[in-house]
């Protein structure tokens, strides 16, 4: 019999490098759960990418004084307790250090980052 719930404790799973920094990503092998959820410390400057599919949410734990993210070409200041959802396609970035929950509907898939500076795929 399936419980009737799930339990992650991230300080058991291992970082994994990102765009944005380090995320720890949970419910990941939790087949009916459609998200994933991820705790991540953003570097200083994270690299600005995108998704095609992939809607994220950021939740805002931890911010520095001057903590902002870049959405497309506008920037945003954020600060601990603020959240802000981010449609396929949107270019984005966190800017700063800061520390945020992302849940990412449906689960991260790593084949779905996009990068604008990333050289042309070689035919071949």
């Amino acid at each position: 019999m399936t419980r009737g719930y799930e339990l992650v404790d991230y300080s058991r799973i291992p970082g994994t490098p990102c765009p944005c920094g380090t995320a720890r990503r949970g419910f990941a092998d939790v087949d009916d759960f459609p998200a994933t959820v991820h705790v991540t410390e953003i570097a200083e400057e994270a690299r600005l990418h995108y998704h095609k599919r992939l809607t994220e949410t950021y939740f805002f734990l931890e911010c520095g004084p001057d903590a902002a993210m870049q959405l497309d070409e506008e920037r945003l200041p954020v600060k601990p307790g603020m959240a802000i959802m981010i449609r396929p396609g949107t270019r984005h970035r966190a800017l700063g250090r800061m520390r945020v929950v992302i849940f990412v509907l449906p689960k991260f898939d790593p084949a779905d980052e996009w990068f604008d500076d990333a050289p042309p795929p070689s035919s071949g």
